[in-house]
């Protein structure tokens, strides 16, 4: 992964050294002492746990497949992160995933420390009752760093409700008569999972997005235009106006992205184009994402493929390369698929100029630089994506107290926790010459600082 959580670790906490008014108490020697610990503490993960589970086959073979859980900091609470189903995992992208974990949660003062968990497979090629011993054997290695207190793993890529059900249960088992509800997050709601949960990552991804362009924009727009600040001039050449939008990935995060969009009643704007692991499907009057939903569901969630299908389930749509969408003249750029899409091999052709990060790390840090000195506005993961791991905090409180929120608290509590976050943030950020993403780093590398500090971990 090109993309390094550290290095921008280290450049906040570069740029937060001659503010006097951060860790005030430290001085001269002391003080750079304080910052070179911070840098090892923050830069580091705690604990790297890897495995190999050794599963039988239902053919008969058996195989060992490389499998990660790593514990980045708990300075704020316990660990907490999804855990990856995917072919591409290793362990550099897992402790990077973990940092920003940390990060995430600091910024939305969301009371966790940060981890994150892989197994090297592509989930199509094992059969249900395979994953379900995968998921159980996953639980056996790790049982002793895992549990309510300690780190509580939650869905990802590759991984679902159904999984983290398998993975509580196993908990319950070897840990019998201790807590367990809060051992997983994710999970469906009959096993304790909070309503809207499979949601709330899509539903967060957009309401940071519309947040920005739409309330903020109108509260502050008198003083923004006076600004001289080129992402502030970016947002208001964007502002009030019809916008189209391209999303990237359509599973649990895109495809419910792209239906706020398709509902929303406060901006002005249409998803034109939309793509998965095989396809681009574009239409610059607006594609039917009910319909593209509807046909996902019975498709497992693919998107149709050829101009056949899209002529039987009456969606209008241009069916393009899968890579295309990335490159197509739209205002906005929705990234809820993988790591490192835009790189420095695609950067310069790059035409949107909001990108807004649904997945984690989707834009690389060459990438990242290049477009944000172009004033491309680049709403970050840590601020964009973190809808699940909020309703996951949800969650583990419901199982704890043993009462459940509607599926409408869920949402209101989650918008009312994002919108905090993005009115400490953006007043800021349209103000200083740091990118969304610097700002957002600076704001949760402080708070992690004075509370290491405060605890004494810093001597």
């Amino acid at each position: 992964m090109e993309k390094k959580t550290e290095d921008i670790i280290e450049s906040s906490l570069n740029a937060l050294a001659e503010d006097d008014s951060f860790l005030p108490d430290l001085r001269d020697e002391s003080r750079q002492q304080a910052f070179k610990s911070l840098v090892s503490i923050l830069s580091t993960p705690n604990h790297v746990n890897k495995s190999f589970l050794r599963i039988a086959l239902e053919n008969g073979t058996v195989v060992r497949i490389p499998a990660f859980r790593v514990q980045h900091n708990k300075t704020l609470g316990p660990y907490k992160g999804g855990i990856r189903f995917h072919e591409s995992v290793n362990e550099d992208e897992v402790s990077n995933l973990a940092k920003l974990m940390t990060l995430k949660n600091a910024l939305h003062d969301v009371p966790f420390g940060g981890a994150k968990g892989g197994v090297i497979i592509d989930p199509r090629e094992y059969t249900d009752k395979e994953l379900n011993l995968i998921c159980k054997k996953y639980v056996q290695y790790f049982s002793d760093i895992l549990g309510t207190e300690k780190d509580i793993p939650a869905p990802d890529v590759g991984t679902s409700a159904r999984e983290m059900d398998w993975m509580m249960a196993e908990y319950k088992t070897i840990h019998p008569g201790q807590p367990y509800r809060g051992s997983f997050t994710g999970k469906s709601v009959i096993n304790g999972g909070s309503l809207g949960r499979r949601a709330a990552t899509g539903k967060g991804v957009y309401f940071t997005f519309r947040y920005m362009m739409h309330n903020f924009m109108k509260e502050n727009i008198t003083w923004m235009k006076d600004s001289d600040n080129r992402f502030a001039r970016t947002a208001i050449e964007h502002y009030d106006r019809p916008l189209t939008i391209a999303i990237q990935g359509f599973g649990n995060v895109g495809s419910v992205a792209a239906l706020q969009a398709y509902q929303c009643n406060y901006l002005q704007n249409k998803v034109v184009a939309v793509s998965d692991r095989n396809v681009t499907l574009y239409n610059s009057d607006g594609l039917d994402i009910h319909a593209l939903i509807k046909y996902g569901k019975k498709h497992k969630g693919d998107l149709p493929v050829d101009d056949k299908t899209l002529a039987e389930y009456e969606i209008k749509a241009t069916v393009l390369n899968r890579d295309d969408l990335l490159e197509m003249e739209v205002d906005a750029l929705f990234l809820a698929a993988l790591e490192d899409q835009i790189h420095t091999g695609n950067l310069e052709n790059i035409k949107a100029r909001l990108i807004v990060e649904g997945a984690n790390a989707p834009v690389t840090e060459d990438a990242d630089q290049y477009l944000s000195d172009q004033g491309v506005l680049i709403v970050p993961d840590i601020l964009a994506n973190a809808g699940g791991v909020i309703v996951s905090y949800f969650e583990w409180m419901q199982g704890r107290e043993t009462q459940f929120d509607t599926e409408d608290q869920i949402y209101e509590k989650l918008y009312d926790k994002m919108q905090e976050t993005l009115d400490t943030i953006l007043p800021q950020f349209f103000k200083d010459p740091f990118p969304l993403r610097q700002n957002c780093y600076i704001h949760s590398v402080t708070k992690l600082s004075t509370v290491l500090y405060r605890q004494g971990k810093l001597y």
